[in-house]
């Protein structure tokens, strides 16, 4: 009976040191961080310790299914992480077609959002009304579910005195409710506590700057400052901007941006701001499985800091994303930290099924790249295994720790023309611990090319 007692007293005390250690573990995340569909407008949002993000859902247009060359989107999913690392699609939540209320053939399922109120989900989505009377554009509408992954019901009517896209909600910590939405100046109101009504008539946020589109409300509180975040078109594309107030409806100051305009210039760009485990984090999107077109898109997210004086610090979009990546997973250096000006480039492992994911690629000797934060664990591995491939005699590619003088962890001979392969070294230096950069580059001929790393 005591042997009994104590294996099942140690059964538990492991099970909960696995669970603490999970809870424990750093985010890791790798941008874009959902690659089985394309994705939009992330709304993210922590329920019962667990991060849920409600996206938009691009699908390629065509006959019979939307413009080809615009936006199209026909229903939502909702995914799911404990770490931001490991992401669940748990499926379809609402489609056009299920709706009442909604025009089926419009395919228009803009950025949505989802909140938590008195045990109930309410997910709140713009789209094309079947119904115009009144005027056109597009309405917003609930749908109710008792979990964060529905099923979700939606109401039989759009929320009355509501027209335009981009739904928010915001609920203050004294319990009222308050919905931001858009329609090219921003706007906002109080809710009922049905979540179901506007409780005042809108009012449009005024304070916001006057030229250029504005949209994706997006409002949260933090130490006492209510932050309205937006997506504003100052120039040519839309950059990520915020103003605070000490007020959920204002007046607000703008206080600057926190995204530049895109680089390759992807025209939209649609943001929220979630504080998870004392880190706060921006999710956003850009289109890295469509560069040449920028309708179909995937979300994202990096870290944002705030200064001492509350405001916020303005990010740099990363490939590389958040946190640590363990080394005893595929490390993939396509999303890199750092990568050589000259001889190394990124590119689709299969041109002709992207989700696949990328390569780095060395096309000469002065190619490298750098994958940060690393993290090998108190465990010492012995053996490198990479999945690659190289055309040329001689190929070969050189890993090293913490830089290009670092220490050489390894080097792997590359045998031609076989395709990819998975080619397992031992390691040729002290095997580390604790967390470190990883650096890699051609040591023969080029090209080689790489998908990943794992440590052993």
């Amino acid at each position: 009976m005591l042997r009994y007692v104590s294996w099942g007293l140690l059964s538990a005390l492991t099970l909960l040191l696995l669970l603490l250690l999970l809870l424990l573990s750093p985010a890791r995340a790798q941008n874009p961080f959902i690659t089985s569909q394309f994705s939009a407008d992330p709304s993210a949002r922590v329920f019962n310790g667990r991060v849920y993000v409600y996206p938009s859902h691009d699908i390629p247009g065509g006959p019979g299914r939307g413009r080809a060359d615009w936006f199209v989107m026909e229903d939502y999913h909702v995914f799911s992480s404990a770490n931001l690392t490991d992401w669940t699609d748990h499926g379809v939540i609402i489609t056009q077609n299920q709706v009442p209320w909604v025009q089926p053939d419009s395919y228009s399922m803009w950025a949505p959002d989802c909140v938590l109120r008195r045990g109930k989900y309410y997910f709140y989505f713009p789209t094309t009304p079947r119904d115009t009377t009144g005027g056109g554009g597009f309405r917003i509408g609930v749908a109710v579910a008792d979990q964060p992954t529905g099923p979700f019901v939606p109401q039989p009517q759009p929320l009355a005195g509501v027209r335009g896209i981009d739904p928010n909600v915001f609920i203050d910590k004294d319990g009222q409710a308050y919905l931001y939405w858009s329609q090219g100046s921003i706007f906002g109101a109080k809710l009922k506590d049905n979540m179901l009504e506007l409780a005042e008539p809108p009012r449009t946020l005024g304070e916001l700057p006057t030229e250029g589109l504005k949209e994706g409300p997006f409002l949260f509180e933090r130490r006492g400052t209510y932050y309205l975040t937006y997506p504003h078109v100052a120039h040519q594309t839309e950059r990520l901007e915020y103003a605070t107030s000490t007020s959920p409806l204002g007046p607000f100051r703008v206080r600057g941006v926190i995204m530049d305009e895109s680089p390759t210039g992807c025209w939209t760009n649609h943001q929220s701001v979630l504080e998870f485990r004392n880190q706060w984090y921006l999710f956003y999107h850009h289109n890295d499985f469509s560069p040449e077109f920028d309708k179909n898109r995937s979300v994202r997210l990096d870290s944002l800091f705030f200064e001492p004086d509350g405001a916020i610090r303005k990010v740099t979009p990363t490939l590389r994303g958040v946190g640590q990546t363990a080394a005893r997973q595929p490390i993939q250096l396509d999303r890199y930290s750092r990568l050589s000006s000259t001889d190394a480039t990124i590119d689709f492992l299969d041109p002709a099924n992207r989700f696949r994911g990328w390569k780095t690629v060395f096309t000469g000797p002065q190619g490298w790249v750098q994958y940060n934060a690393v993290s090998f664990g108190p465990a010492r591995p012995r053996a490198l295994t990479l999945r690659a491939t190289a055309a040329a005699p001689g190929a070969a590619v050189q890993l090293r720790l913490d830089g290009p003088r670092g220490p050489v962890l390894a080097r792997v001979a590359v045998p031609p023309g076989r395709g990819w392969q998975e080619l397992s070294v031992p390691l040729t230096t002290t095997s580390p611990t604790g967390t470190h950069a990883l650096f890699v580059a051609p040591a023969g001929p080029a090209p080689v090319e790489i998908d990943w790393v794992r440590f052993e």
